[in-house]
């Protein structure tokens, strides 16, 4: 009788620590620590690498969040970036933080996330769906509205601009675009786009759209580039046909390339976000999202400030 008693006890214990590795399994908790998986739209541009910064500092900060880094090789497949928030759930990530290359092929990933209990923080540009946990961006038509009234300064209200774009269908860059575009139409007459070409975020490619739009308007008196690498790309086109200062450029983000614009008198202001508090904001949020809380306001502005030669050495 006593050993039956001893084996009772002993499977009864057997049967509790199985429920209880099952529960800690399926939280998460195996490993002790919070998994996130941050995915943005390229690991290449400063901005990016700005954001996996900022969310890193916060892991490292809190202690108990495993963060993992994944981007596609190009801003020009976003199958790839879904297949990524794919494999995050797959993965059992606890939370993913996404910048979304396209607002609608990226919702279903996002829906999809949700479903399976994922928190899901969006950071620098939109997606279609409003089923995620929060947003972290620049208030990206204001910022837009406000390049169009410093480049149509910089032009005394006249004359012809192109403007170099990122990813053609990205929520970010078409609001850059689209708000740029209305503000001109709205405010200045007399000023004239003359198109829209979209680089991809490459330097290289931006560059030879940017000589292209020199070429056949002689007389352009400025651009407006939508991120990092197509304002680099644009200020090398300027610089190398030896129009620095005639020709004046608007362009977004800040970085040492940009910075070295400036410093030349080819880049008269960009637009600059604040990326690393996306990723440190954005990474809170889901961690609190994570512990049961509701993120109020949903969506946040991490701030925008124009950046020229006369306050450059304060910009971060």
């Amino acid at each position: 009788m006593k050993r039956f008693f001893v084996l009772l006890a002993a499977l009864a214990l057997l049967i509790c620590s199985g429920s209880l590795w099952a529960n800690g399994n399926a939280q998460g908790a195996s490993s002790g620590k919070i998994k996130a998986t941050l995915i943005t739209m390229d690991s290449i541009d400063e901005h990016w690498l700005k954001v996996r910064a900022g969310a890193q500092a916060k892991a490292d900060e809190l202690g108990n969040v495993e963060l993992t880094f994944n981007a596609p090789p190009g801003k020009v497949d976003a199958a790839i970036q879904l297949q990524m928030v794919e494999d995050a759930i797959t993965k059992k990530s606890d939370i993913i933080l996404l910048a979304p290359l396209n607002r609608d092929a990226l919702s279903p990933g996002v829906e999809k996330a949700k479903k399976a209990g994922v928190k899901v923080i969006i950071i620098d540009s939109a997606v279609s769906t409003t089923d995620y946990d929060a947003f972290f961006s620049t208030d990206n038509g204001a910022a837009a509205r406000t390049a169009a009234d410093t480049l149509a300064n910089l032009i005394d209200g006249t004359g012809k601009v192109a403007i170099v774009n990122a990813q053609a269908g990205a929520g970010t860059t078409m609001t850059r675009e689209n708000d740029f575009k209305d503000q001109i139409a709205k405010k200045y007459p007399d000023i004239t786009i003359v198109g829209t070409q979209y680089s991809d975020g490459d330097k290289t490619k931006a560059l030879n759209i940017a000589l292209d739009f020199l070429t056949a308007n002689p007389d352009l008196a400025g651009f407006y580039a939508c991120n990092e690498g197509s304002t680099v790309g644009v200020g090398n086109a300027i610089a190398q046909r030896d129009l620095a200062g005639q020709v004046k450029e608007v362009g977004f983000d800040w970085s040492a390339d940009t910075k070295s614009l400036v410093d030349q008198g080819i880049l008269q202001a960009s637009m600059v976000q604040n990326p690393y508090e996306m990723g440190y904001q954005g990474l809170q949020a889901g961690v609190d999202a994570y512990n049961g809380k509701t993120i109020s306001p949903k969506d946040n502005d991490t701030g925008v400030t124009v950046a020229t030669k006369e306050n450059q050495n304060t910009i971060k």
